[in-house]
Parts: structure tokens; C-alpha cells; sequence
């Protein structure tokens, strides 16, 4: 049988020590070589070897010395070594220990007495500890404090033990009077420790005679007084009155642990306002005062706990927490704005968004390399801002355009994001954003920026002057026409065979011309320039002429977008322009650009030719400029905007819902007892306790005490693990939280007789691990055993734990084996419905390198209510909005996105195809950055599908 263990050692197993090698060095007289055997000896017994020869020796010649680290190894040793038999019965040779424990608790020196009483809290045999208890005692009233905690904890542990009270029937009185006259904040601590554990209502009384000093007592004993605050007041609630007075005198403890832990504690225990606001500036006190993230982080977890249940007391500290951005920790600033975001009201949203564009500007600054990503997390911020509350837009948004032309890409088209909606949201910004943006247009560097900005230039530029100022932006970012000429191409292709020639060529003064670095100028007095090799002209970009640089580097979806911009622009020059002859100059002009798109994506010049798709549109917007319908002018005019003002309504709606679906809905019992506030008896309360009664009422009158755990729900979780024919019955209640998995296993004995040695064997496949070793039981006739397993897991994987359980009888010798059902642990209690971009999504699609491909195989016919059944087998959130699965086309194609509580992200996209026979076909593909989840998931999606009806 494993027994428990109070030691672990690092044992290298690789070098072995020999029980002959270790005796002779314990009978020699070098003390160095006798500490080293000794602590050869106790690691071999730490890894299971019996070295039953060694007691003797180590008691005669190891005993006697002096040295102090050899008694403190002897301890170890004696700590470790079985005093028992199989009986249970102590062995007689631990008479020779009791000699020399009793020695070392008399001893002169202060650390031998010290660790020989550590060492007894540890020993649960009472024949050796009974003759030792004077000793200890009389190492109460020790001069040295040292030797003093040790000797309560010692007494303390005694008290602790089955017959603890016998042995020492007086320790309570003793521990009561020592602590009056304690001087040693530890031993203090240690002593009002034994009385909470063993004596609760002295360590009350002990508080409360001297609750004026309190707060100069040593951490530690705070720490303590919290802890049994905490406990008197879950057993009784009506006393917690005087006792939160206590926990708000603490807050301003020195120290920052009591601090924070008198915060929990108040939580946990009121719901008063005061109390609530207490708390919450404590914990921006400690966000502040305190540089080590990990604590930032653990406070914001707090201050999130608090948003939730107590949202308006936290709204008023909103600029409290939002000073933890200062931290130039990127986890620590995305888990504040996300806390912050969600307390905005029309009170604070201008401190707040004055606040976010001050952290915004700070951003400019190229100190930090991680100043992209931040300011990315605050465009994000700033958008949601001016989504709730359309007036601060304006106040921002002109702010923000300074940053399209930024490095961070992620960060450009956060901004482009925004100003695309805000100029629908805010028609009154509209003249203003569309000025700005032809303003600074050519600094954007992005590919995908730019096709955003140009959407919107195309669409919200509606006056004469808007359209001719959006139709020259354009021309002057393109350059000069052509893209290239025939002779350039010739050209080109020579240097690719002999790249090492620079080819020269006459250029005129206005002509752009591509340089060395892949870049291109307008040329107004050299006469020459060096034509690079075409290859080099691929990805560059240059501040001017940003779209000449991408649509020559082989953009020609962005070519695409020049031309559909191009092609609106004119359209609308039509409807305000009264001279037919500039209208038909603008359209002459656009054309031209068009077909030299076209050329230059058909020629040599580029390695890789246009794309069919941006070829198509292109020529679409010819053949529109060439012959304009009044259909095609209302298409393209006016239904665009229309189907971008349906998608805002859409993502609106989605997101209300979304915050009607997490709001609580909560019912009040008919028979639930309220009590009325006016008529309750306020004699000796204070304004606090009066606060916290009327809550707990408006709690229970709400509903909010009621739990959402039904006794229905619970037992959905109960697995039987033997058969109703076994003699041993056992069942499991599995509880899955976060990191742990807890085994409650029922354990009945079905059967007439005794079983002994009853041990409950449990081994694990996949990241789950075993913490405790399994004990042995002994077991009555027809009675049960409550057994807890606890099992940790490091991973998101389906898990399989199995095992048996074995026993002994009276009457046989052999061991009996009834063999456990399995217990699968379901992948579906570590992921969670989760969201995120679709920017981020195709990005994380992109980079994960596990794939896992499962085909439909399914008896369902409908397309959506397969998408359906699979959202709710896998617990993932649809990230493709409704309004794109609407429809019947026979074809549907939806994302799906989950995230573990390990933070892992589980990605799913379902392709399905209605056939001609009505069945769905198709795959479903699972990519992740684990291979456990991908195949986890995998499997669970091949058994819902085929199980579906």
C-alpha cells in the first residue's frame, strides 16, 4: 500500500548508492561523509527502498552527533521510515527514537529544540509522542521565539490527533494564556491558528477583547483573523455586522496580501454599497501600487468578477481602472479595456474616449515595439465607443485618420473599419471625413486600406467638387499612364537574362520612372535612370503614387477596386456636372486608366498575370462607363450603400442580441420570505448592516439566490461503474472545473462480509494525470465509502480515465478485481463559444499547421439545420452572420469559432452541398494549434452527425 508522503527529494536514479557503502560510512567518523550516506539512505527510501538493516547503525552511530545538519537529517529519516507493522501496531524500536526526541527537546541549542518540534507535527503515532508532551510544554515559555511557535504548532498537531484531546485536554487554556503574553508576531499567529482550528469561540473572544489593535498586528495574524472572519460568518450570517467593521479597519493595512484579501472577503460576505466600493478601491489601489503583472492581472480578474455582479458601483471607477494602462504590458491593457468598455455610460463616455485618444497619440512615440498592437487595441476601443455613442465620433475620428497610413496594417484597417461606419452612422461628419481622407490618401501603404478608403471615396463623395477631388486623388496616386511601355518590356526581359547590366534608357521629364530599390519617380530634371529587373518591383511601396507601387507589384484585385471607384465616380460626375464635355474628358480618362490595367496585367512585364476575377470586373466597368443604363446606374449607386446600411443594421441587431442573451434572467420564488425595509428593526445596526439587509431582501426578492443547479442537472452527470450483480456497487459524480476534474465515487458494499484492503485503482489515457495515490479501506457489511479522486488536466483532448476496484475477504486469500466502466471526459466541457474578427480568423486559418478533414455523412437533408445540430454538438459560436445564410441556394458555408479554457482556438468551417437526391454532402474542416483539440473535435462531430435524426 503507497502511504502518504510529507518529502520529496530530486533522486537521480542513474547512480544508484549501495546499502553496504552507505552502513560503512555511517560507522565512520568523518561527519561530511556521514552526511552525504544519510542523504543517500533517506532518498532510497523516498523511492521505495526497504533498507531495514540500516536502523541499528544509524542509532548507534549516527545518533550521538552533534553536528547540527546530521539532526536535522536524522528527522528526515525518522520521518520517513515505517514505525508501525502490519497491525498498525509502533514498533519497539521506536522506544530508541523517544529517547533521543526527548533529548533534543531538552537540548541547549535553540534550532535542535526547534525542527524536533516541527519534526512532531509531522508523527501520528501517540505511543511515541505521549512521553514526549511534557517536554513540549515546557518549550512553550522558551525564552527564544523560535523555539516557542514551533512548540504551538507541535501542540496544535497533537490536539489535532484521534485521541489529541485526551493526551492534551488542557491545550486550549494553555495556547489562550500564552497568546496574551506573546510577544513574537509568528508564535502569536501560531497560537491564534491553534484556537481557530481547535477552539473557535476563545479565538472570537481573543478578537474581540482586543479588536482596538488590530491593526498593529503582524501580517500574518491578519491574514489568520480574515480567515476566521470568513469561516463565523458562513456558519453564521447574522453576526457578520460587527465583523465587516473589522475587515474595513484592515483595508488599510500596510500590507498588500491582508489588503486584497480583506477586498475578497468583503465581497464574499456583503452586498452593501459602501462595502462594494470599499473593495473596488482597494483593488485599484493594488492595480496601481503593485509592479508585478501577474497581481495586475489577478486584481483585474477581481474588478471583472465585481463588474458583473455590482456594474453601478464599478461605473464610478471607471478612470480608476483605466490607469492601469500605463503598464506597458499588452495582456494587462487589453483585459482593462475590455473591463472599461463594458461600464461606459453617457456620463463618463468623454473622460474616457479623451483619455483613450491622449493614449492613442502616445502611441506615436517609437519607444515600445509593441506600440502597433496597442494602438490597434485602442482604435478597436475608440470604435466601439463611438458605435454606443455616435456624438463622440467627431470628436475622434479625425484623430484616428492620422493613422491610416500606418505600419501596423491590422491597425489601418481597424481605422478604415471605423471611419466606413461612422460616415454612414454620421451624416453630419460626412464632408468633413471624405475632405480628410482625399487629404491623406496617399499615405496609405496597405493594399487592403486603400481598396476600404477607395469604396468610400466612391461612395460618399457627392458634391461637384468631392467627386473631381476623388477622381484626381486617384489619378495622382496611379501616375502617369502607361504603366509601361513596349520598349521597357523588351527591355525587362533582357536584364532578366543578364541581370548583372543595368540597362539605361531616356526618359522625359515628366514620365515616372521605376528605380534600383523597386520604387518609382517622377522625373523633372535627370534625364537617366537605371531600369531594375521587374522582379524587384514587386512589393514595394513608395509614400507617392502608393497605388501605382501595388497595382505594378501585381495587385490587380486593388485594380479592380481603382476601376469600380473610377466607374462611380463618373456616374455620379454625370449627375452634377452640366458640362457634357468634362464628363466625357473624366470618362475618357478613366477608361484609359482601365485599359492600361489591363495591359499591364496581360504583358510580360509582371511574372504572374491578372487574375480572371479582377479581369472580368475591370471590363465590367468598361462596358458600364462605355453604355450606362438607368439599371445599372441605380445598381451601382445606390444599392451598394443600401446593402452596406443593411449590414450595420445586421451586425446591431446581432449584437443586442447578443447582450439580451447573456443578461440574467432571474425568478423569485412564491413562497420566498421578503422582509420590508421600513418595518424591520433598526436598534444597534449600523448604516452598513442596514445596507447589506436591504440587499440580501432585493437578492432574494429578485431571485438572485436561487442557484442554476438543478438536482435533475446533477444527476445527468452520475456514471455507474459496476454492474447491480457486483459485489462491490460503485457509481461516479464527475465534476469538471477548469483545470481539475473531481471523481465523488459512491462505493457500496453489497455483500454479508467484511472487505479489507478495499482500494479504488484509477490510471488515465490522454493529459490527464493522477494527484493522489489510491488508499486502502476497510469496508462493512452492506455499508459505502465515499472515495474523491482528483485528477488534473493540461490539455484540451478527450480524455479516458479507467481502472478497478480490488479487495480482500475474511475467508479467502486472493485478491478479488471487478474491472471499472470507463469514464470519457468530454472535449465539450473545456471549450466555450467564443468570438473574434474575421480578419483574425482568416489569420489564425492561415498560420495553424493541424488539419483535420471529416465528410458529412448524415441522415439530415436541411442545410441549416445541419449547420444547427453542429453548433450545439461542438459548443461553438456561428461567426458568419444570419443575414448570409438566409436564403436557399443548395450550398451553405459557415465559420465556427471556440476557445478553450487553456486558450486554445478551435477553428471550424463547414462546407455543405444539397445533392440531387436531397442529401447534404461535403466536409467539415477543423484546424487548431494542437493536434489534441483538432482530433478531439474531430471525433466528436463524426459521432454527432452519424448520430443524428
Amino acid at each position: 500500500m503507497e502511504k502518504s508522503c510529507t518529502l520529496l527529494v530530486h533522486f537521480d536514479k542513474g547512480t544508484p548508492a549501495i546499502a553496504n557503502e552507505i552502513k560503512e560510512a555511517l560507522e565512520g567518523n568523518d561527519v561530511p561523509a556521514k552526511i552525504d550516506a544519510l542523504k543517500k539512505a533517506i532518498m532510497l527510501l523516498l523511492n521505495g527502498e526497504t533498507i531495514p538493516q540500516l536502523f541499528i547503525t544509524i542509532v548507534r552511530y549516527v545518533v550521538p552527533s552533534e553536528d547540527h545538519t546530521i539532526q536535522r537529517l536524522l528527522l528526515l529519516y525518522f520521518e520517513i521510515i515505517e514505525k508501525t507493522d502490519s497491525k498498525g501496531t509502533v514498533l519497539r524500536e521506536m522506544i530508541l527514537i523517544c529517547q533521543n526526541l526527548l533529548n533534543n527537546l531538552n537540548h541547549p541549542n535553540e534550532y535542535i529544540r526547534g525542527v524536533t518540534l516541527r519534526f512532531l507535527c509531522r508523527l501520528k503515532e501517540t505511543e511515541v509522542i505521549e512521553p514526549l508532551i511534557p517536554a513540549v510544554l515546557l518549550n512553550l515559555e522558551h525564552r527564544h521565539p523560535f523555539v516557542r511557535r514551533n512548540a504551538v504548532l507541535a501542540v496544535m498537531s497533537i490536539y489535532k490527533l484521534p485521541q489529541g484531546e485526551q493526551l492534551l485536554d488542557n491545550a486550549p487554556d494553555l495556547i489562550e494564556k500564552l497568546i496574551s503574553t506573546e510577544q513574537d508576531p509568528s508564535a502569536k499567529r501560531n497560537a491564534f491558528l491553534m484556537l481557530f482550528t481547535s477552539a473557535q469561540e476563545r479565538a472570537v473572544n481573543y478578537l474581540f477583547t482586543h479588536i482596538d489593535r488590530i491593526n498593529d498586528w503582524g501580517e500574518q495574524l491578519q491574514m489568520v483573523v480574515l480567515e476566521l472572519i470568513r469561516k463565523v460568518c458562513r456558519a453564521n450570517k447574522g453576526e457578520k455586522g460587527k465583523y465587516i467593521k473589522i475587515i474595513i479597519s484592515l483595508l488599510t493595512a500596510p500590507s498588500a496580501a491582508v489588503v486584497y484579501e480583506c477586498a475578497g472577503t468583503l465581497v464574499s460576505l456583503s452586498s452593501a454599497p459602501t462595502a462594494i466600493r470599499a473593495a473596488a478601491n482597494t483593488y485599484c489601489q493594488l492595480l496601481l501600487s503593485q509592479s508585478d503583472n501577474n497581481v495586475k492581472l489577478i486584481v483585474l480578474d477581481r474588478l471583472n468578477e465585481l463588474k458583473t455582479s455590482h456594474r453601478e458601483i464599478m461605473v464610478e471607477m471607471i478612470m480608476d481602472v483605466l490607469r492601469a494602462l500605463s503598464s506597458p504590458n499588452l495582456d494587462i491593457r487589453r483585459k482593462t479595456i475590455d473591463i472599461a468598455l463594458e461600464l461606459i455610460t453617457p456620463r463618463n463616455i468623454d473622460e474616457v474616449v479623451l483619455l483613450l485618444k491622449k493614449e492613442v497619440m502616445k502611441t506615436q512615440g517609437g519607444e515600445l515595439e509593441k506600440n502597433g498592437e496597442y494602438r490597434q487595441m485602442l482604435v478597436q476601443a475608440i470604435h466601439s465607443c463611438a458605435i454606443k455613442f455616435p456624438e463622440v465620433a467627431s470628436t475622434v475620428v479625425h484623430l484616428l485618420m492620422d493613422f491610416l497610413g500606418d505600419s501596423n496594417v491590422a491597425s489601418a484597417i481597424d481605422v478604415v473599419v471605423f471611419v466606413r461606419e461612422i460616415i454612414e452612422t454620421n451624416p453630419k461628419l460626412r464632408i468633413s471625413i471624405v475632405t480628410r481622407l482625399l487629404d491623406t490618401f496617399y499615405q496609405i501603404r496597405a493594399a487592403r486600406v486603400c481598396s476600404c478608403a477607395l469604396w468610400i471615396i466612391g461612395e460618399y463623395c457627392l458634391s461637384l467638387a468631392e467627386v473631381e477631388s476623388g477622381i484626381a486623388t486617384i489619378k495622382q496616386c496611379l501616375g502617369e499612364l502607361p504603366f509601361y511601355t513596349p520598349t521597357e518590356e523588351g527591355e525587362s526581359q533582357d536584364t532578366s537574362k543578364t541581370p548583372q547590366q543595368a540597362n539605361s534608357m531616356t526618359v522625359s521629364s515628366r514620365r515616372p520612372a521605376i528605380l534600383a530599390d523597386g520604387t518609382y519617380a517622377t522625373q523633372s530634371a535627370a534625364s537617366e535612370t537605371a531600369m531594375s529587373p521587374p522582379m524587384l518591383a514587386q512589393g514595394s511601396l513608395a509614400s507617392v503614387g502608393n497605388l501605382r507601387s501595388l497595382i505594378v507589384a501585381g495587385d490587380f484585385f486593388l485594380g479592380a477596386v481603382v476601376a469600380c471607384t473610377l466607374a462611380k465616380l463618373v456616374l455620379r460626375l454625370e449627375e452634377v456636372q452640366p458640362s457634357k464635355v468634362e464628363v466625357n474628358k473624366a470618362s475618357s480618362q478613366a477608361l484609359l486608366i482601365m485599359t492600361s490595367m489591363l495591359q499591364l496585367g496581360q504583358s510580360s512585364f509582371l511574372p504572374h498575370p491578372i487574375d480572371n476575377d479582377s479581369y472580368d470586373r475591370i471590363v465590367l466597368c468598361i462596358r458600364l462607363l462605355c453604355n450606362t443604363g438607368d439599371d445599372a446606374r441605380k445598381i451601382w449607386l445606390q444599392s451598394c450603400r443600401q446593402s452596406f446600411v443593411k449590414m450595420l443594421a445586421d451586425k446591431q441587431f446581432r449584437e443586442a442580441e447578443e447582450i439580451k442573451a447573456k443578461a440574467q434572467i432571474t425568478h423569485a420564488q412564491p413562497d420566498d420570505l421578503i422582509d420590508f425595509y421600513h418595518l424591520k428593526s433598526r436598534k444597534g445596526m449600523s448604516q452598513l448592516e442596514l445596507e447589506d439587509e436591504v440587499h440580501d431582501d432585493l437578492k432574494r426578492a429578485t431571485g438572485e439566490f436561487v442557484k442554476d443547479g438543478d438536482d435533475a442537472n446533477k444527476l445527468n452527470r452520475i456514471l455507474q461503474l459496476t454492474g447491480f450483480s457486483d459485489p462491490v456497487y460503485a457509481e461516479a459524480y464527475v465534476t469538471v472545473h477548469h483545470y481539475d476534474i473531481v471523481l465523488d465515487v459512491t462505493v457500496i458494499n453489497r455483500t454479508k462480509e467484511t472487505l479489507q484492503n478495499l482500494c479504488l485503482e484509477l490510471a488515465t489515457m490522454g493529459d490527464l494525470k493522477l494527484v493522489e495515490r489510491p488508499q486502502n479501506y476497510t469496508l462493512a457489511p452492506e455499508s459505502s465509502k465515499q472515495i474523491r479522486a482528483n485528477i488534473k488536466v493540461s490539455s484540451t483532448e478527450t480524455g479516458v480515465i479507467f481502472g478497478n476496484i480490488v479487495y480482500e475477504t475474511s475467508n479467502v486469500f486472493e485478491r478479488n478485481v471487478i474491472v471499472l466502466n470507463d469514464i470519457h471526459i468530454d472535449i465539450m466541457d473545456y471549450i466555450s463559444p467564443a468570438t473574434c474578427a474575421d480578419v483574425a480568423f482568416r489569420t489564425m486559418w492561415a498560420e495553424f499547421e493541424w488539419e483535420n478533414k471529416v465528410a458529412v455523412n448524415t441522415v439530415i437533408q436541411d442545410e441549416k439545420g445541419f449547420l444547427s445540430h453542429i453548433i450545439k454538438s461542438t459548443n461553438m459560436k456561428c461567426l458568419t452572420p444570419t443575414s448570409a445564410l438566409e436564403g436557399e441556394c443548395g450550398f451553405l458555408a459557415a465559420n465556427l469559432y471556440a476557445k478553450s479554457i487553456f486558450g486554445e482556438d478551435a477553428l471550424v468551417n463547414v462546407s455543405i452541398e444539397k445533392q440531387v437526391d436531397g442529401k447534404l454532402s461535403g466536409y467539415i474542416r477543423i484546424r487548431s494549434k494542437t493536434q489534441g483539440i483538432a482530433l478531439s473535435l474531430g471525433d466528436k462531430i463524426t459521432l454527432k452527425q452519424k448520430g443524428a435524426a
